[in-house]
């Protein structure tokens, strides 16, 4: 009887874990670096933006309407792909219009920090499309926010 009583708990430990580990999962955040752009800090984005470099915010227009790193233009990617890195960039939609016609120009690209996808996918959109100086804010407007710096 005592040996039926621990089996039981063991198995319902086991599978009370399992449960916990499955309600707890999240997405994988993305990776930390993304051939073709240079993954920026900042530091690095408060100096781009000094030399008049565009900073795009890929986020949803909602909270770029609630806050966003001041000067940076709203361009939302509609991400419907899923969160990894073999994504289907064919369902999501990114206005590379409203980028640089000149695609050597410099463009910062953040969103939501690093387990938003959305600046990865955009910037990838952006490489594929020739843009060669894409500058990745991976941190992204969280960092931003935490470091105190200009928002509007």
């Amino acid at each position: 009887m005592i040996l039926r009583n621990t089996l039981r708990l063991a198995v319902m430990s086991v599978v009370l874990l399992g449960v916990a580990a499955i309600t707890s999962a999240k997405a994988e955040d993305t990776p930390l670096s993304l051939s073709g752009t240079t993954v920026v800090s900042a530091d690095d984005v408060t100096k781009a933006q000094a030399s008049g470099v565009m900073v795009i915010d890929v986020r949803v227009a909602s909270e770029y309407a609630d806050a966003h790193i001041k000067g940076a233009v709203s361009v939302p990617y509609r991400e419907k792909s899923e969160k990894t890195l073999k994504y289907d960039p064919s369902v999501d939609e990114f206005n590379l219009a409203k980028l640089p016609a000149d695609k050597a120009t410099p463009v910062v690209i953040y969103c939501n920090g690093p387990e938003c996808w959305k600046s990865y996918k955009a910037s990838v959109v952006a490489v594929k499309a020739g843009y060669s100086h894409i500058l990745w804010y991976r941190g992204g407007f969280p960092e931003w926010k935490a470091k105190s710096l200009p928002t509007e």
